[in-house]
């Protein structure tokens, strides 16, 4: 353990921050998704149908959007460390909500200790991607820092740090699932809340400690009308990336598990496991999305006058591969193997398309204040998952699965079509209008 500690003192500075910013990310994301499966599982077990369980999360996905458009600024005026452990202690408060008496467990109150939980995660989330770009320069020698301004080599490696913060979170998320079903088995519904609270206290403790005060703090304090962006590049991407992410959900959230138990016959325990299982290799394929990347498409993502090219490319081969499933679920093959094949394609095009949309918005970014335009993107990215959401069960209800992969198709296109639009050049991209 001494070695440990001393080797991690020998580590550069920036790269130790960078450590303690994933490691704050990876458990936060952990106890997160362990929490929406305890939910889920816990309030089925206690006899509540489908839709009162689906109600208890569409705060925690409206306010994702809110905290997005205002965490941003304030991330910008207060610094990233503190908004990461505001998420913290949102969240520890939001665990604790939910360790009162069963009786007090009404759908009211857990639909409060969700939005609470949005927002952490939320604050937790824009916080980790914007202080990525601001401790990405590293080096491994001897040798003065250079300059926070980002050079070719530097933009592959923030490539490849966001990618694999952005892949394990969807891993770990994945695992979540799973920690949730075992602690619910071995420790109860308020064992469970109380483990995983225990935890974050320990992390936010850390955290405090050890992360710097200045993280991502803006040079000159942001005023509040500058949470709307007013870069072309960062207003493009926002909307391609809520456009990508309504299609994922517009049939994943709720019409795909929907279907795999109605109509394929699969137990709710299968269905659990299989999108844990999907949520995991769609994370693992995030984190290595920059080799596939080079490997298929020629390097083209670090040439910047190939951007908008490379995030089109990318859409459109998503949206054939989702409309193919599409396709395959009206004719006469089996509908268990054309989601079983298509589902496996779709996640590793889905997996390629968010990561290089992660990657682009931390490198289209301002350099001072980063977590402005980083919080303005993924606030379009949770009204992406909030409208997909709720459009799924309409479409599924009223027309079936196919309908539902069928808006997919034309979404995908959609966000293919706006991403064509993305500036050419890099210099210009950060350029405000």
């Amino acid at each position: 353990m001494m070695q440990m500690i001393e080797k991690f003192k020998q580590l550069p500075e920036l790269f130790r921050q960078y450590l303690l910013v994933t490691t704050n990310y990876w458990c936060f994301t952990l106890t997160d998704g362990a929490l929406r499966m305890l939910v889920v599982l816990y309030f089925y077990q206690l006899g509540y149908g489908a839709l009162e369980i689906a109600l208890l999360f569409v705060f925690y996905e409206f306010f994702g959007v809110i905290t997005n458009l205002f965490g941003g600024w304030l991330g910008a005026r207060i610094g990233l460390n503190r908004t990461m452990n505001i998420g913290l202690f949102i969240q520890i408060l939001a665990l604790g909500m939910l360790l009162v008496p069963q009786v007090y467990l009404t759908v009211a109150w857990v639909m409060a200790a969700q939005a609470l939980s949005g927002i952490a995660k939320d604050l937790n989330k824009m916080s980790a991607k914007s202080a990525v770009k601001s401790l990405a320069n590293f080096k491994f020698d001897d040798k003065a820092q250079t300059s926070l301004a980002l050079n070719a080599a530097a933009e592959a490696r923030l490539f490849k740090l966001v990618a694999v913060l952005t892949g394990s979170k969807n891993t770990l998320k994945g695992v979540g699932f799973f920690l949730g079903g075992v602690l619910l088995a071995w420790l109860g519904f308020q064992g469970a809340v109380l483990a995983m609270l225990l935890l974050l206290v320990v992390i936010l403790i850390v955290s405090l400690v050890r992360l710097k005060q200045d993280l991502g703090k803006a040079k000159n304090k942001p005023k509040f009308k500058q949470i709307f962006s007013k870069s072309r590049a960062i207003n493009i991407l926002s909307a391609a990336r809520l456009f990508l992410f309504c299609a994922r959900d517009v049939w994943f959230v709720v019409a795909l598990p929907v279907y795999l138990a109605a109509e394929i016959g699969w137990e709710h325990e299968w269905v659990g496991g299989f999108l844990a299982t999907w949520v995991i290799i769609y994370g693992l394929v995030q984190s290595g999305a920059p080799n596939l990347i080079n490997r298929f498409s020629a390097k083209a993502v670090n040439a910047a006058n190939k951007e908008a090219k490379m995030a089109c490319f990318w859409g459109l081969v998503l949206t054939l591969i989702t409309g193919l499933i599409a396709l395959g679920l009206v004719s006469d093959v089996s509908a268990f193997w054309v989601l079983m094949i298509g589902l496996a394609g779709f996640a590793v095009a889905f997996a390629i398309n968010s990561s290089l949309h992660s990657f682009l918005i931390v490198h289209y970014a301002s350099d001072d204040g980063v977590s402005l335009d980083v919080g303005f993107y993924y606030m379009a990215n949770a009204m992406g998952r909030l409208l997909g959401t709720l459009m799924s069960g309409y479409l599924y209800q009223s027309y079936g699965l196919e309908a539902c992969i069928g808006f997919s198709v034309g979404l995908l296109f959609v966000a293919s079509m706006i991403a064509i639009a993305l500036p050419n050049q890099a210099t210009k991209a950060k350029q405000a209008a």
